[in-house]
């Protein structure tokens, strides 16, 4: 226990002790601002959060497990067509269809052929007996008319037909009959005068020339007619005489 006389020397301490604390801060301020006098504070206010800082560079892949997957993307363009592949193996064979039906049908079109065949001779019968004459596989027809040569050939060829030409005495005797009147043949020498040929081709096989022909008359008889007895003659081709034309039988 300090006696009371001790009491103003301690105080005179304490107060002298506080002044040159004073003065000690007060000069260490002017010397460094970071130094704070006065009490000291245990913990301060937060400060502000600092500025993010630049990106760093992509790190190596990891070594964890890979994700999952994602969704397909949108269908792309078509490509180019490629190469043909190489044909594949042969297959083995099927089996037999059932026939009948076809056989069926096919008996019914060849009953109808059978028919139509039987209707068609019957109408070249009543054809032949109307219109012409019949001479082993040749049908002579005539419409009568009178024209030039050249129209004859022009009307036969329209009619898939050609001009009459007798290539024995029968088929001239045909011809003849249908005729009832002198009628052109298809025989000509305009090729070469005096070489009588057919007008489909090819020398003559057969002739029936009446006396003393053909003679060219007047040098232009280059066709030839059959007249009413069977003969032929010589004649000018811009002459007009019966057209009868030839088709096969």
């Amino acid at each position: 226990m300090f006696p009371f006389s001790a009491l103003p020397v301690l105080l005179l301490w304490v107060v002298t002790a506080s002044g040159s604390g004073k003065t000690a801060c007060e000069d260490a301020q002017k010397t460094c601002s970071v130094i704070t006098c006065g009490i000291p504070v245990t913990n301060g206010t937060p400060g502000r959060d600092g500025r993010d800082g630049a990106k760093g560079e992509k790190g190596e892949p990891g070594q964890g497990p890979r994700g999952l997957q994602g969704p397909p993307g949108k269908l792309g363009p078509p490509g180019n067509t490629g190469v043909p592949g190489p044909p594949g193996a042969k297959g083995q064979k099927g089996d037999r269809g059932d026939s009948s039906v076809a056989e069926s049908k096919l008996a019914n079109l060849e009953q109808e052929l059978r028919t139509l065949k039987s209707e068609l001779d019957h109408i070249k019968k009543l054809q032949f007996f109307s219109l012409g004459k019949k001479s082993g596989t040749k049908l002579y027809v005539t419409n009568g008319e009178k024209m030039p040569f050249s129209k004859v050939k022009a009307l036969c060829a329209e009619l898939r037909a050609f001009v009459a030409t007798p290539k024995n005495a029968e088929e001239n005797k045909a011809i003849q009959n249908v005729a009832n009147g002198v009628a052109f043949l298809g025989i000509t020498d305009e090729s070469t005068e005096g070489k009588f040929e057919y007008v489909t081709g090819g020398r003559l096989a057969y002739s029936n020339w009446k006396s003393n022909e053909p003679n060219n008359h007047s040098w232009g008889e280059d066709c030839v007619v059959l007249l009413q007895d069977g003969l032929w003659n010589d004649i000018a081709c811009s002459s007009s005489f019966t057209a009868v034309c030839e088709f096969p039988a």
